[in-house]
């Protein structure tokens, strides 16, 4: 999507007759006027402690991260920054402040992380009579307006064409009188506007809704670790699937090689094992960029919420950071999430807030909007109470339509709501909701049982669970070795019990050591530390 094209001065008495051959000419040179301008300018999502921003106009080839600064500070002037602007949400790699974005892999829609000091992220906007506003949080998190408390805002758009939320008494004159909801009128923005500059202002923001047909899995599909996912839908039949629960899911991209004849040997369906409804294989191969192979499962503390549209409300988590080195040192990726929730009506695979939350996702991984393998997994249970898990990916133009901040969770879960100030055309119609189906492209699942980590020890963050990380439960793990053929590194590579150890281990020292044994088995795991984590565990000295 791109922003309004810079303001020219024209004619005001500009003829019929002209206006016609504007028209035409435009009709001819649209689609590849918008792909310039497309690529001119760019959005810089930013992800703070408090919520997402928005950074509008900047130049997609020359925009840096003084340029992003400089995009908050105009409606949040005075935040102070805890950690610098980062690609990783732990914010362990700052931006290059002396290269653009663009050499550092950033494009339009991309995201970037930052931690902010909260008492300092008052924004300030100016309404279209120029008075100010400002909006803080109150202690509650909810949005307060320092002039006016009553709540009642609006969407404008500014006279640089950016896209803000005021505050406002009422119903406005200029609202009322906007070529599109909720934004200013044409004539508050510039006194003249050429017919290739309206139009070009007005196809920013509508989206012609189209299916995308395949996803980005290479035809590998996703392969599910089963005593993983067995375990993660067996905690959720302790509430008989009527809680939601949510996990990210790590593990590796890996690219696919083509084989002569691979796809004559394919059944005509291909069967997952949890009672997955998955595509016919195609006729002719697509070669794609890589399947993705699922190690294990990692839960964020969260609380299930059946008021809250995703279902559960996500928690801090003090593990953060350690999850991530964990992962990296492990040689694996977030890779994919997996949600499990109550059974639906057959057709209703994802909710809308599940829709959002998967673009969101996607962007993430991708750094942009671009195509990415990046899986999202629904877990439920069936009329006959057989557990269904399937995996699916969102389109490129959801993506995209949440990079613009263009879809909304509505009252129908099932449908996405097209935000006011945008406009989704269906079937050459106009069209106030989509259906979530449309953005949703199966992708195959393949049970597996991984050669590297087992899937034994309790998971962290569960409440109502028989188990629990304990030293006891680690003794109980690690004291099967030399039994029906167990290692002691073998019982080790659990990630779950691997994250457990990183409170009582260094993370810079010991787990990068125990980590690279666990990856290779060729590399010995120093008799030392199965010492200490034996003695750590209670166990009599036998490993």
């Amino acid at each position: 999507r791109t922003h309004p094209l810079p303001y020219t001065s024209s004619n005001k008495h500009t003829t019929e007759t002209s206006l016609q051959l504007q028209f035409q000419h435009h009709r001819q040179s649209r689609q590849s006027s918008h792909l310039h301008t497309s690529a001119s300018t760019m959005i810089i999502r930013v992800r703070t402690n408090i919520g997402v921003w928005r950074v509008e106009d900047l130049d997609a080839s020359t925009a840096t991260t003084a340029d992003v600064l400089a995009g908050i500070a105009r409606t949040r002037p005075g935040v102070v920054y805890e950690k610098p602007l980062s690609t990783d949400p732990r914010c362990d790699r700052p931006l290059d402040s002396a290269t653009t974005l663009t050499s550092q892999g950033l494009g339009h829609g991309s995201m970037v992380h930052c931690r902010v000091n909260t008492s300092t992220c008052a924004e300030n906007t100016v309404m279209d009579n120029g008075s100010s506003s400002a909006t803080k949080k109150n202690n509650d998190g909810a949005a307060m307006d320092t002039e006016n408390s009553s709540g009642n805002t609006r969407r404008i758009i500014d006279k640089d064409g950016s896209i803000k939320l005021v505050h406002a008494e009422g119903p406005s004159s200029s609202a009322e009188r906007g070529f599109r909801k909720g934004q200013l009128a044409l004539r508050d923005m510039k006194m003249a506007w050429t017919l290739e500059e309206f139009t070009a202002m007005d196809e920013k923001y509508n989206f012609k809704i189209k299916r995308q047909d395949v996803s980005f899995v290479g035809s590998g599909g996703v392969h599910l670790e089963s005593s993983a996912v067995n375990d993660f839908q067996s905690y959720l039949r302790r509430f008989q699937f009527q809680q939601q629960r949510f996990g990210y899911l790590y593990g590796r991209f890996v690219d696919e090689e083509e084989e002569p004849g691979e796809e004559e040997e394919k059944p005509a369906s291909i069967s997952s094992g949890w009672g997955a409804r998955l595509p016919e294989s195609e006729e002719k191969k697509t070669k794609k960029n890589a399947k993705v192979i699922v190690e294990a499962i990692y839960e964020p503390p969260q609380e299930a919420d059946p008021e809250a549209a995703e279902g559960f409300v996500i928690l801090d988590d003090p593990n953060e950071e350690n999850v991530g080195n964990l992962a990296k040192m492990l040689g694996l990726l977030r890779v994919g999430w997996i949600v499990g929730h109550p059974p639906r009506e057959e057709g209703f695979q994802l909710s809308a807030a599940e829709i959002i939350m998967a673009a969101e996702l996607q962007l993430e991984s991708a750094g942009g909007i671009e195509p990415t393998p990046f899986v999202t997994v629904r877990v439920t249970v069936g009329d006959d109470g057989n557990v269904v898990v399937e995996a699916f990916q969102v389109s490129l133009q959801c993506m995209e339509m949440v990079a613009e901040e263009a879809l909304d969770v509505g009252p129908n879960p099932g449908f996405c709501y097209v935000n006011e100030t945008f406009s989704a055309i269906q079937e050459g119609k106009p069209s106030s909701t989509v259906e979530n189906n449309f953005f949703l492209t199966l992708v195959p699942i393949n049970g597996y049982q991984s050669e590297t980590f087992v899937s034994k020890f309790p998971r962290a963050n569960r409440a109502y669970d028989d188990r629990a990380q304990t030293h006891d439960e680690m003794k109980r793990q690690l004291s099967k070795s030399g039994q029906s053929g167990w290692a002691f590194i073998d019982l080790l590579s659990d990630f779950s019990l691997l994250l457990y150890l990183c409170k009582f281990l260094d993370v810079n020292t010991d787990m990068p050591k125990i980590c690279r044994s666990v990856r290779d088995r060729e590399v010995s795991l120093d008799d030392g530390y199965k010492i200490i984590i034996s003695s750590m565990a209670g166990m009599d000295g036998s490993y």
